[in-house]
């Protein structure tokens, strides 16, 4: 989360905290459990909550393990688990996190749903976990608030439940009294976050040390994302615009050309482009532009002016903008990066070329502030766009990557930064 919000969120916390009713106890954490459910993601709070480690310096937790539904519970791999606790056992915890849910399209079960929001209720910080969110989205619990889930399931997040404030990019959101993940390894980011939160940075640092993990990763998801759009787009009449669009990156054009196409309004376009992908049209087609360039400047010996109209940018300084801003290296840096990673074509990995240090990249010069771009496809020289996007801190050094951009209202972005 970012940390002009630390205030906000340490006084709704305080708020939860003083609600909390009385046969409720803050150091009991209860984690549900549904049949179907992957095992990594549902082992993560077991972990980090349900393991003494006080010799370490990290204060103990109560763990109650249990069942959503009716047991056994199958998960990964055919294993069926049993929980020693059923949703009765919700009623004593103080924290409930959901770790996964077996569906993104299907309903959890409605005993489940009632159990979180009378914990909810009742002053029970509740956390969601990867596609724990949709547990929390179908509870109505996240009705207005920020969150984010997997990458891959935000935009199906973003159509199924249009009330909740879905945002990708993030590795986590604390909004207080209900908590949300990314996908998978971002589960361990929002455990130790809770600890943090409880106990303190020695504490989460402690811990973090036992589990071999970051105490605080930078950036968010956004280096891991990649350019697909929800499969129930397939079926919408937005489908061709969209399949248009990605066909004709290298041309020069906007969203008004989009929303003509479509045959309507650009504010229709822009209303009904959201409900299907979570995104807003602007943002996803310069991503899309940026993910053209990324794959040019890896496959190809353009250089970084012509990698620029290759993909519609209307100059090589809105290139730079735009592509620091997604992925926080300037296009010559991020080829580079990616060449010294991936020996030339014929050369064994382990050979004295492929061990050659690369060259430096040509020294670029730093975008030009500049009135708000209207798109980025526009022929001629011109300002720099000034679309407020966190830059992605060392990008470059997680391999190649492909991004994507939902629009979260303002004071709504939760972050996880060092």
């Amino acid at each position: 989360m970012s940390h002009d919000s630390t205030t906000a969120t340490t006084t709704a916390q305080e708020a939860a905290a003083r609600k909390l009713s009385g046969r409720r106890r803050r150091e009991i954490v209860a984690v549900l459990l549904f049949s179907g459910g992957p095992i990594f993601e549902s082992s993560i709070p077991l972990s980090v909550f349900g393991i003494d480690r006080q010799d370490a310096g990290v204060p103990r937790y109560r763990l109650l393990v249990c069942a959503g539904e009716e047991g056994p519970l199958r998960t990964t791999g055919g294993l069926e688990l049993t929980t020693p606790q059923g949703l009765e056992a919700i009623s004593r915890a103080g924290t409930v996190v959901v770790p996964a849910w077996r569906s993104i399209t299907a309903p959890p079960p409605e005993e489940a749903l009632d159990a979180i929001r009378r914990a909810h209720e009742e002053g029970a910080r509740i956390v969601g976990l990867c596609t724990g969110a949709f547990v929390l989205a179908a509870a109505g619990l996240l009705d207005g608030r920020p969150a984010t889930t997997h990458w891959m399931y935000a935009p199906t997040l973003a159509k199924r439940y249009p009330s909740v404030h879905v945002d990708p990019r993030e590795l986590f959101v604390d909004d207080g009294d209900v908590l949300t993940s990314a996908g998978t390894a971002a589960g361990i980011d929002l455990c130790l976050h809770i600890v943090r939160s409880d106990h303190g940075n020695e504490a989460a640092g402690a811990l973090a040390r036992r589990l071999v993990v970051p105490p605080r990763r930078t950036g968010g998801q956004e280096r891991y994302l990649d350019r697909s759009l929800p499969e129930e787009i397939g079926s919408d009449p937005l489908a061709e615009v969209v399949a248009w669009a990605l066909e004709h990156l290298h041309e020069q054009f906007d969203v008004e050309t989009l929303a003509a196409r479509a045959y309507m309004s650009r504010r229709t376009f822009d209303r009904r482009f959201r409900s299907l992908t979570g995104s807003a049209p602007l943002q996803w087609l310069i991503t899309q532009r940026v993910l053209q360039a990324q794959r040019l400047l890896e496959t190809s010996e353009y250089s970084v002016d012509e990698v620029a109209g290759r993909c519609g940018f209307r100059s090589p300084v809105a290139l730079r903008g735009h592509f620091r801003r997604q992925l926080g290296s300037s296009p010559a840096a991020y080829r580079a990066a990616y060449r010294a990673r991936r020996p030339q074509q014929g050369e064994a990995p382990g050979s004295a070329a492929a061990k050659q240090p690369p060259e430096k990249p040509p020294v670029e010069p730093a975008p030009v502030p500049g009135p708000a771009e209207p798109l980025v496809a526009q022929s001629g020289p011109g300002p720099v766009p000034a679309q407020s996007r966190r830059a992605a801190a060392a990008a470059t050094a997680h391999g190649p990557v492909a991004t994507s951009v939902a629009a979260v209202p303002a004071g709504h972005q939760g972050r996880a930064q060092a």
